[in-house]
């Protein structure tokens, strides 16, 4: 008896202008200001029938950051805090995504980061998958929220001002690239 075939996974490559990293977290009670990041490069590889066959690694640019001024920024970026000149990125690897509806999924996987990997769960919201409005690429949107504690990365500076938890949102495009070279186009 013959297996139904399945549709092959799309690969994507993240397209950074329309991709956002932004996070948020507590300034001693008084504020959670925001603060954003960019995705330096990375793949994702959706299969809309089967997404335990879906996968992605990206690379988040900690230089990139910006809290909405320079001098904020450097001081967040020194070695007391996130030491962007040691640890000049960060790397997510997903190692399974669990499908909750028809919409909406956790994908699970490794980050590192500050010398440090911890795992991260990442619930996210499959927006649309398509073509842009002139035809010109096939794009897979997704809107994504995580949570994460600094302290496990080993982030500890200022511990009596700047909260622990962090809430991080990403909005990702990727945009359909069959030449986007994956580790492993089968599995993670």
């Amino acid at each position: 008896m013959a297996l139904p075939a399945h549709a092959a996974a799309d690969t994507y490559r993240y397209d950074p202008v329309h991709s956002q990293i932004v996070f948020s977290i507590d300034h001693d009670g008084f504020s959670r200001p925001l603060g954003r990041l960019h995705i330096a490069s990375g793949w994702l590889r959706f299969d809309p029938d089967d997404w335990t066959r879906s996968a992605t690694e990206l690379d988040i640019d900690m230089r990139s950051l910006d809290m909405g001024d320079a001098a904020w920024n450097e001081a967040v970026c020194k070695a007391s805090l996130l030491d962007c000149k040691t640890y000049p990125s960060a790397h997510f690897t997903s190692t399974s995504v669990q499908r909750t509806d028809a919409t909406h999924g956790v994908l699970h996987g490794t980050l590192q980061m500050h010398g440090s990997s911890q795992p991260v769960d990442i619930a996210f919201r499959v927006n649309r998958v398509g073509k842009t409005i002139y035809g010109l690429h096939t794009i897979a949107g997704f809107s994504a929220t995580a949570a994460l504690d600094r302290t496990a990365f080993g982030i500890n500076g200022f511990p009596n001002a700047i909260g622990h938890n962090v809430a991080i949102w990403l909005e990702l495009e990727g945009i359909r690239d069959s030449q986007t070279s994956t580790v492993n186009k089968e599995h993670p």
